[in-house]
């Protein structure tokens, strides 16, 4: 099969109503037993410890129709309570442009031990970021493991079949490889076979296969891929990095904040060594930022997109302390019209428009948005792992802030090099430095 895709601008988390089932998440000095007695008496139920060191933080329920502003003002005069959060329902947003030419470049070409398209290891983003000339002349590929919290990944495409590790899916709490799949219902998404190019809708993920086949494009399946394809963009940069895909998010874009917490704990706890965030949100959260905290003391190394809405702004994960924010620019070097921007928000930029990256049944796709310039940047990291396993999240970013000077004082230390890190991480200075 041939599947040719258009039109994916990455990841916003946008704020939703709770679920009927109002959910919280909750901060308790002194583990389960006192938050078990609050909620005998103030009707709530635990539903899960979300794999905090020392049960620090749960995910709670109140039933339907519960009075949601008493039940909170009670439950956070109870001694131990630290900190009570509303569980977000939170979603992925897209649309796009035109396809680039380099999508329609389906030439085979032999890289690092499986057959790829031209197109994606040609495209002009990689020649902008030197990915190739890393490589070859500093004699890195990439090492350890990357986790990618997102929709998952397509176990199956021939691309991943080779550097994935198991990983889990906090959607339906299964282990497994995160399958992207598992969220396709074959009554209604039909995956033809077929030689001709896809119909494309720019403000949808794609239409499959011939005229005739089922659409991918009604909100149940908004998002379908978008793990996939920030996988693809990891594996270019760093194809001997091992990734660990963490389905916090379904198929249509929608996650709660709980789940993505939970995937950061597992990844510490799994031994990833980086971690992909592409999505951002406005608010703040305590239980994220505690264990953003905790995961960087044990050595995971975190990047995170900062978002489309094209303003000066902050959002999260990336405005968190060690967390380095990517920024999105054209293949002329500018921000992108899309991209948010500003300090200390924005670590570097990386390209944004029309990534080629791969996508689920053995397909590639064209990418916009901040989603899909932070894999450059987690890429980047696993091939600094390659220089110094014991490289942690400082060391990390200083080597990535020597970058391309660009005429933008809000993209941070400017437009990623990867050549100037990989260089600078193995300099005999550097080296010293930590």
């Amino acid at each position: 099969m041939r599947l040719l895709i258009q039109g994916v601008l990455s990841a916003v988390l946008l704020v939703g109503p709770l679920s009927a089932a109002q959910r919280f998440i909750v901060q308790v000095v002194g583990g389960l037993p006192p938050l078990n007695t609050a909620c005998v008496a103030f009707g709530c139920d635990v539903v899960e410890d979300l794999g905090a060191p020392n049960d620090q933080f749960f995910l709670i329920t109140i039933p339907d129709g519960r009075a949601v502003a008493p039940f909170v003002q009670e439950l956070s005069q109870v001694p131990g309570v630290v900190d009570l959060e509303p569980d977000l329902i939170v979603s992925l947003s897209q649309s796009g442009p035109t396809a680039p030419a380099a999508l329609y470049d389906t030439r085979l070409v032999p890289y690092f031990g499986v057959d790829v398209r031209h197109g994606y290891v040609a495209q002009p983003a990689a020649k902008i970021v030197s990915i190739h000339k890393t490589q070859h002349e500093l004699d890195v590929a990439g090492r350890g493991t990357v986790a990618i919290i997102d929709t998952g990944v397509d176990p199956t495409h021939p691309v991943l079949q080779n550097v994935l590790v198991p990983g889990y899916d906090f959607t339906r709490n299964e282990q497994g490889y995160g399958s992207e799949d598992a969220d396709l219902n074959q009554s209604t998404v039909a995956v033809v076979d077929g030689d001709g190019p896809a119909d494309v809708n720019g403000s949808t993920v794609a239409t499959v296969g011939q005229s005739n086949a089922s659409q991918l494009n009604t909100p149940q399946y908004a998002d379908f891929g978008h793990g996939t394809m920030v996988a693809g963009v990891v594996h270019l940069v760093a194809p001997k990095a091992m990734i660990m895909a963490l389905k916090a998010f379904q198929a249509d874009g929608s996650g709660y904040l709980s789940d993505i917490v939970r995937a950061l704990y597992w990844a510490a706890n799994h031994n990833a060594r980086v971690v992909n965030m592409s999505f951002s949100m406005a608010q703040r959260s305590t239980a994220l930022n505690v264990a953003i905290d905790y995961v960087t003391t044990v050595g995971l190394i975190c990047v995170a997109s900062v978002g489309n809405q094209g303003i000066e702004t902050t959002v999260y994960p990336a405005a968190f302390k060690d967390v380095m924010g990517v920024a999105s620019t054209s293949n002329n070097d500018v921000r992108s019209t899309f991209s948010n921007y500003g300090t200390p928000l924005v670590w570097v930029a990386a390209p944004g428009e029309g990534i080629i990256t791969i996508y689920p049944f053995g397909a590639y796709a064209a990418a916009w948005g901040t989603s899909f310039s932070a894999p450059f940047v987690t890429g980047t990291v696993a091939l600094l792992l390659d220089v110094s396993w014991n490289m942690g999240y400082s060391e990390a970013a200083q080597a990535i802030a020597q970058a391309k000077p660009i005429d933008d004082p809000t993209l941070g230390h400017g437009l990623l090099d990867i050549y100037l890190a990989v260089q600078a991480a193995k300099s005999p200075q550097f080296a010293l430095s930590y």
